[in-house]
């Protein structure tokens, strides 16, 4: 009727791509995987699940945004995912954390959690200001302080003649408790770190869990069980891909040199061994009142590179610490942003600024401008750009390799 702008070009059972009209598309793939669940419906399962490979392998942004093209609102080609003309839709972000939510509850897998996590540090929660009173449409990955991306706007707009962005995030965000823990049979999953308590039921049990965490800007991170009674089950602790050296679930990104980031875990402080399954740590036992789990998850500065055939990106990194993407922005670079180059050798520093965005935590090091000259890069979160006025800023930065191995 529509074609692929609606993606019924063909009957979904036969579609393995993403397509068309993004935030269309990412509720439609949602839908799917319900019913690949609900129904046992092995074509449908077959076909979510080749549609999330493409997205995850070809169409994603670092950010976790979707649909490059403004034109439609849509998913472009494969590795079509353009920086200063980037589309990625503040819904079709929130459609990504729905549609990923899904896919883990139909798989139990980790990886579609890492998938969520991104998209809600980064490609998410840059579509509201730190107000929460101005929006972005569309998320740019770069700006030259000239392309109006947004609706006819530089910067965050109070409202747009389609209302859909600013509702859909008053929507979404009372939900995200929701994404912490899922619970299934005797398995208790921890998915997301969040300071927070809670109180799951098996049976007619009740269990208080508690994090205590600095999440994302530390990754240490406590969770206190507090059962009724004395009880055995497991806990599934995720451990996101980042922390295992893989930023996404493909080869789209990859860190340009993996540090030995080696997590710990511990329960009332003994070490626990356990090997992963679908990147969670089983602990399994009888758990009392006051019981403990620590995991600490290190967080080195990583390079990221993108896979060879993203044009826009070649020869570029882009700077994540945990799971945040890190962007340069003006204000805080001289006024200058899009002639920085990162050499190899750059050596970077953490600096937490309570002061500065809400509370950030900072990178800073020496790096070169197009001349050669030395400059102090400061990048901050990508989802904390745009309070301080239009101007230049860039998540993807020119790289300087060096002559020496990195990999």
């Amino acid at each position: 009727m529509y074609g692929s702008y609606s993606q019924d070009h063909k009957p979904v059972v036969e579609q393995n791509e993403a397509v068309g009209h993004a935030v269309r598309a990412a509720y439609m793939y949602s839908g799917m995987a319900d019913i690949a669940a609900l129904r046992r419906d092995s074509l449908y399962l077959e076909a979510v699940d080749q549609i999330w490979e493409n997205v995850v392998s070809k169409k994603m942004y670092i950010t976790g945004g979707i649909g490059s093209r403004h034109k439609g609102e849509s998913f472009g080609d494969n590795y079509e995912l353009p920086n200063l003309t980037a589309y990625c839709e503040t819904c079709a972000a929130i459609a990504n954390i729905y549609w990923n939510h899904r896919m883990f509850l139909l798989h139990g897998d980790a990886k579609y959690i890492d998938v969520l996590e991104r998209t809600l540090y980064n490609g998410m929660i840059s579509g509201v200001s730190l107000r929460g009173d101005t929006f972005f449409y569309a998320n740019s990955l770069e700006s030259d302080g000239k392309y109006a991306f947004n609706q006819g706007a530089l910067t965050r707009k109070p409202w747009f003649t389609c209302s859909c962005c600013p509702t859909n995030v008053t929507r979404f965000i009372p939900s995200v408790p929701e994404y912490i823990y899922a619970l299934h049979n005797d398995l208790l999953f921890v998915n997301l770190f969040v300071a927070s308590t809670t109180h799951v039921h098996f049976g007619k049990s009740s269990i208080e869990v508690t994090q205590t965490t600095n999440y994302p800007w530390d990754g240490k991170i406590e969770i206190r069980i507090d059962p009724e009674r004395s009880m055995t089950f497991a806990m599934k602790i995720r451990i996101p891909g980042w922390a295992l050296g893989k930023p996404v679930p493909s080869d789209l990104y990859h860190y340009l040199k993996v540090k030995s980031n080696q997590y710990t875990l511990s329960v009332n402080g003994e070490p626990v061994q356990s090997e992963l399954h679908k990147g969670y740590a089983t602990i399994h036992r009888k758990w009392s009142a006051g019981d403990v789990i620590e995991l600490n998850l290190p967080m080195p500065v990583h390079r990221v590179q993108a896979h060879r055939s993203m044009k826009d990106d070649i020869g570029k990194i882009a700077l994540e610490r945990g799971p945040i993407v890190y962007c340069a922005e003006w204000a805080d670079n001289g006024g200058k942003v899009l002639d920085l180059v990162i050499p190899d050798e750059a050596q970077f520093k953490i600096e937490h600024r309570e002061d500065l965005l809400g509370g950030i935590s900072i990178i800073q090091g020496d790096v070169l401008n197009e001349t050669g000259q030395t400059k102090q890069l400061t990048a901050i979160p990508y989802y904390a750009w745009s309070h301080r006025g239009a101007g230049e800023m860039a998540v993807w930065l020119e790289r300087k390799a060096s002559s020496l191995p990195t990999n």
